[in-house]
């Protein structure tokens, strides 16, 4: 017997119930795994409250490392007491042991700890294909980063910086306007007191920038597009403040001919050859030190939804790791 977070209902954080289950062996082309550490993202509150809809009784989680205790027919390359992490596949990395199909896992390095690993994978792999195929970002080039302290927005910073662009991140606090600074940004603003279409434009000499990186979503989406260039790019890659809302395409001929995009991660590791590569990538830039991986939260896994309720309050910045 084991246990792990399910909901049997969406809403708020009190839908997450710790509860003991049973866990067959595993199947052919499935391990089993024990996690050491599971990755916090707020995706996890849009499947929890409904916004992205699945199926219930349902487990919660994209990701997650640990090591492997058993192995089912068919699956080669992995073995009992492999260090392993992910980011695909079925949700249900709230648990203390899970079964997983293999070809989601990948390897994980000796030097990378099992936090690192829980909370690098999903925010890590989505700041990969953001800045090297969403919008493959150049030297020179000026970028907004918004909320430049939260998971994916400390890693895209540090990524941008080694690329060599110039970052303007926004932020909602003092706090995480200082953190934003020391992670590298060039100029950062905190939206709660500064328009930050207008301080873009004042930055960047009126030009605006190349991209932005919006995972707010609704409440900062047309402003973002007002701090584009011409023919910029606005990457909408969450929905923190709610989705964004239906708008007419002319206005992107009226903000200079841009572009807008809504990326999702399975689209960009649709392939096995793709998640190793992109995993590949992330795990070379944190080895060699360019990119840092701080873990700023842990919560016991049976907390999550204490967890969940600090993240959606703001509360947390960088990354967040629940601990079975």
């Amino acid at each position: 017997m084991t246990h792990a977070i399910r909901i049997h209902h969406t809403g708020g954080p009190e839908v997450l119930q710790w509860e003991a289950v049973e866990l067959p062996p595993p199947a052919a082309g499935e391990v089993r795994l024990r996690h050491h550490a599971v990755g916090l993202n707020f995706i996890d509150t849009y499947h929890r409250s409904g916004l992205y809809p699945l199926s219930l009784p349902s487990g919660l989680g994209m990701e997650g490392a640990g090591v492997v205790e058993a192995v089912g027919e068919g699956v080669a390359g992995l073995k009992a007491g492999d260090r392993v992490a992910y980011t695909s596949g079925p949700l249900g990395a709230y648990a203390e042991v899970r079964n997983i199909e293999a070809r989601h896992l990948v390897p994980l390095p000796d030097d990378i700890s099992f936090e690192q690993g829980a909370a690098m994978m999903l925010q890590g792999i989505t700041a990969q294909y953001l800045l090297h195929a969403t919008y493959p970002v150049r030297a020179g080039e000026a970028i907004l980063v918004h909320a430049a302290a939260g998971g994916v927005g400390s890693i895209l910073v540090q990524w941008a910086k080694r690329l060599g662009a110039r970052v303007i991140g926004t932020v909602g606090n003092d706090d995480k306007a200082q953190r934003a600074r020391a992670l590298g940004c060039d100029d950062v603003i905190v939206y709660s007191r500064e328009k930050f279409p207008e301080r873009v434009r004042e930055l960047t000499g009126g030009a605006g920038v190349a991209v932005v990186y919006d995972s707010v979503g609704r409440d900062t989406f047309l402003d973002s597009v007002a701090c584009l260039q011409r023919r910029g790019t606005m990457v909408s890659y969450g929905n923190a403040t709610g989705p964004v809302a239906p708008f007419d395409c002319a206005l992107l001929h009226k903000a200079g001919s841009v572009y807008v995009t809504r990326p999702g991660l399975p689209d960009y590791i649709a392939s096995r050859t793709e998640l190793v590569e992109r995993a590949g990538a992330l795990f070379e830039v944190v080895r060699s030190g360019q990119v840092k991986i701080e873990i700023l939260q842990r919560y016991a896994l049976k907390d999550a939804a204490q967890a969940h309720r600090d993240l959606e309050a703001r509360k947390t910045t960088g990354s967040t790791v629940l601990v079975p």
